[in-house]
């Protein structure tokens, strides 16, 4: 059986069917009345299994029926369907709703799904005394994914007072159950002595954890503790590796870090024409650090035809995120201009804001 989880993202949590069924058996026993079977022609339909075509509107359809039994299994996925808007209309009062019913009848991931809906004030007023409350009792039941946002809350003093060596405590829970979003934050209480002693070694380990599973912010501080040899060798052959794997996943820390490598050659062969496409991308994302090297290759031209008008854009669009560094240099560039040329690049370097402040528009 599986139940739909989505604590930072959609996770699928399987308990393991205890039905030999075929499908056609299955549906006979539901239309039965049977409220297990529901629950699992419900699940067929939802990820499209055992002969069924995935149909949402048919297992929010035999997800009701054995939630209105009480079926805590169908009443967790019930509710993750009100609240994605799958098969049905998006409603997060009736998500927290079923979460609620499936949560005291005891269910590990209602209870975290619920501590998070009171997090996110989602169909709930905000409230994040009750978020915690529920992140204990599903933590407690060995759930991961509470464990680690119970260690988030302990760290930020949501909800609780703020207690640097419990936020490790539960991250170490989660991290040890192979939950890769604790494991990233397990690293980071590591590399800034946060709650525990500082120790590179440590926050390099839990960072490779998560990272071989596919983390991106985890693949980005690895390449970083590579590059700067803290916790492991310095091997910039490595930092690039892990940079690249974050930055093909829109990572743009990592995407502004590999645009450095390129440039500077270290740990692949210099390329400025490389450089510039990582720092474009991570530029457009917003990153700051990234458009100030982007109008620095502007302004040299490496990598790109030399222009000074798009090297005072990119500078001018990292000045106004606050660095002072920045701020300088988007002054010196901006004498290089005539009047029009300044006020073409301002109306530019705005239409461009415009573009990564409404990136679907």
């Amino acid at each position: 059986m599986k139940k739909i989880f989505f604590l930072v993202l959609l996770m699928l949590f399987s308990s393991g069917s205890v039905f030999g069924e075929s499908f056609q058996d299955l549906l006979s026993l539901a239309e039965q009345g049977g409220a297990k079977e529901q629950y699992l022609i419900g699940e067929k339909y939802y990820f499209g299994e055992d002969g069924a075509t995935q149909n949402y509107e048919k297992a929010f359809y035999w997800y009701t029926k054995s939630a209105l039994q009480g079926n805590e299994f169908a009443q967790v996925n019930l509710g993750v369907m009100y609240f994605q808007g799958k098969g049905i209309t998006r409603d997060s009062k009736k998500a927290v709703e079923w979460f609620k019913k499936a949560a005291i009848q005891g269910d590990a991931e209602a209870q975290g799904n619920l501590g998070y809906m009171y997090e996110q004030g989602k169909g709930v007023t905000k409230d994040y005394k009750q978020a915690v409350v529920w992140f204990k009792i599903s933590a407690g039941q060995g759930n991961a994914k509470a464990q680690n946002y119970l260690g988030v809350m302990y760290e930020q003093g949501k909800g609780i007072p703020k207690d640097l060596k419990k936020a490790v405590e539960w991250y170490k829970k989660s991290s040890e159950l192979g939950y890769a979003f604790a494991q990233v934050n397990l690293g980071v209480m590591y590399d800034y002595g946060k709650g525990v002693a500082q120790d590179y070694a440590q926050a390099a380990k839990w960072y490779k954890k998560a990272a071989e599973q596919g983390n991106i912010n985890a693949q980005n501080y690895l390449g970083v503790m590579y590059d700067q040899g803290k916790g492991v060798p310095q091997d910039f052959g490595l930092a690039v590796e892990w940079f690249k794997k974050s930055a093909l996943q829109g990572n743009d820390f990592a995407q502004n870090y590999l645009g450095v490598m390129c440039k500077n050659g270290k740990g692949t062969p210099q390329d400025f024409k490389q450089a510039v496409e990582w720092y474009k991308k991570a530029a457009e994302q917003g990153n700051a650090n990234a458009q100030g090297n982007l109008g620095a290759m502007y302004e040299h031209g490496k990598g790109v035809p030399q222009d000074d008008k798009l090297a005072y854009v990119w500078k001018l669009l990292a000045a106004t995120q606050g660095s002072k560094d920045a701020i300088k240099a988007s002054d010196i560039a901006a004498k290089k201009l005539s009047s029009k040329e300044l006020a073409e690049a301002q109306e530019l370097a705005s239409k461009i804001r415009y573009r990564i402040d409404h990136p679907a528009q």
